[in-house]
């Protein structure tokens, strides 16, 4: 009969026992915190070593890709913009996600193997497959996340941007129509709401808007062009105004063969032979999706100088946006660019104008990041443009330096020009010094009036003491007047008229 064993030494055996379990449970979760920083580094030193190698050099090889291509965009935006506007970058890096995803998962399930949980004592079993199920889960989740995210960039590129041939800047600016119309059954941009031409200076960014009158008749078109053809003696016929003539072109479609949008190409030919400027590109922006762009980034600041309407008096949701610094959902920003109950249409063109000024300065990369899925499924629902996806980088980089700088505004109403039959070199003149203005090739206007104001009263006069300015007037939520011009349609510096 064998002796028995002493009290002792099943007290030893059994703490040798629990302190093996303790060390083979820190094991297996050592190991899956290794997958999690090092993937790989469970199998070189526990598995299959070959698995590890690849594992470790794809990784190293994604972290080195990653820190280099940080580098670069940080000296070169450029770099950056380009990466999330080509789609084919944006189509490979969403295939190496979801590899990543897959392979990092398999390697999450050989650590928890590497790490014998079936030896485990119970407790320690549930929670090494706790701990491991949380780790692949989220690492897993966002590479998965990352992926979702470049296929949204991918189609949007996609949908929103086309194939169209790249045009070169004319003398040294890029023009970029901007047309808002409503959408709706069979009417989508059929009359342009509003018409702005953004002229850019390639280099710099320096941004000039040009606002055109959609009232605006008798005016030519390009010459050469097929409009101009039609109309030899300029847009003259009976209630035919500058909004009309995409109607007027949908209406005559044969004389655009091959033009997938006779109305917007028929606009052009108008724009540029108001303007005299050569026009690169369009877009075309639905007004009523613009109110979901507006909410996707979380409204937009703007001041309000008086009681702007929202909707008709006959709307059950009919009021009023009141006075003061306000920061706007989209519905409102909407009906402060649009409203004309109680105002004129060169008003609406004057806030309209700050409304894209305060989009382009409010809208920093940090929100168009945080809301990216909203803002990405909004502009496709409220842009339509020609801009090839090969040059959307190039835009964006230029709408950054934009945001640092005066943007320079000129529109071609009252006082200054008459609607009804505008004296076309006088709009041209206006347009080219605006232009210069802001390239600084000219003095501003209140520049002149200051060196010419000592020539009254002879050399050596002083200049009379400066007296209070009145309170400048507001019409229609607009600084200015019909018959005395509004400031944020003939400004050098649209932010500070707004």
């Amino acid at each position: 009969m064998p002796p028995a064993s002493s009290p002792g030494s099943q007290v030893a055996r059994f703490t040798t026992l629990d302190r093996a379990q303790r060390v083979r449970f820190r094991r297996a979760v050592a190991l899956m915190v290794m997958t999690v920083l090092v993937p790989g580094s469970a199998q070189l030193v526990a598995g299959n070593r070959r698995v590890g190698r690849i594992a470790m050099r794809v990784w190293l090889g994604l972290i080195a890709t990653g820190l280099l291509s940080v580098v670069i965009s940080y000296f070169s935006h450029g770099f950056a913009f380009w990466a999330i506007s080509n789609t084919w970058v944006l189509g490979l890096v969403r295939i190496v996600l979801m590899a990543l995803a897959v392979g990092w998962a398999l390697l999450f399930m050989d650590a928890w193997r590497l790490g014998q949980p079936l030896g485990l004592q119970r407790q320690h079993r549930l929670a090494v497959v706790g701990v491991n199920g949380v780790l692949c889960f989220s690492v897993v989740a966002a590479l998965l996340f990352g992926a979702h995210m470049a296929g949204v960039q991918r189609n949007f590129m996609i949908t929103m941007f086309g194939d169209g041939d790249v045009v070169g800047a004319h003398d040294g600016r890029f023009n970029v129509l901007l047309l808002g119309g409503d959408a709706g059954a069979g009417r989508w941009g059929l009359r342009p709401d509003s018409l702005t031409v953004a002229s850019i200076d390639a280099r710099t960014g320096k941004t000039v808007l040009v606002g055109l009158p959609r009232n605006m008749a008798n005016f030519p078109f390009a010459e050469g062009s097929v409009m101009a053809e039609q109309f030899p003696k300029g847009f003259d016929c009976d209630d035919c105004y500058l909004n009309g003539v995409s109607t007027w072109a949908g209406d005559h479609t044969d004389l655009f063969k091959g033009s997938r949008t006779p109305g917007v190409d028929a606009t052009v030919m108008a724009v540029e032979g108001i303007t005299g400027l050569e026009i690169n590109y369009w877009s075309m922006v639905n007004l009523a999706g613009f109110r979901s762009l507006v909410d996707a980034v979380g409204g937009v600041t703007l001041t309000v100088r008086d009681r702007i309407p929202v909707g008709l008096p006959s709307d059950d949701f009919y009021r009023f946006i009141e006075p003061g610094t306000r920061k706007l959902d989209g519905m409102d920003t909407l009906w402060f660019a649009r409203a004309r109950d109680g105002s004129d249409d060169y008003s609406r063109m004057a806030r309209q104008k700050c409304v894209m000024n305060a989009m382009l300065q409010q809208i920093s990369p940090q929100d168009a990041l945080r809301n990216f899925s909203k803002i990405a499924a909004a502009s496709s629902q409220m842009i339509s443009t020609n801009v090839p996806k090969s040059e959307v980088d190039r835009f964006l980089d230029l709408a950054i330096k934009a945001k640092s700088q005066k943007i320079g505004t000129v529109s071609l109403v009252p006082p200054k020009v008459v609607t009804a039959d505008p004296d076309i070199d006088v709009v041209h003149a206006m347009v080219a010094d605006a232009i210069d203005r802001a390239e600084g090739e000219t003095p501003t206007p209140a520049t002149e009036d200051v060196a010419a104001a000592p020539a009254e009263g002879g050399a050596g006069t002083k200049a009379p003491a400066a007296t209070p300015t009145a309170t400048p007037p507001v019409t229609g939520g607009s600084l200015g007047s019909l018959k005395e011009g509004y400031a944020a349609n003939q400004a050098d510096d649209l932010g500070s008229v707004c």
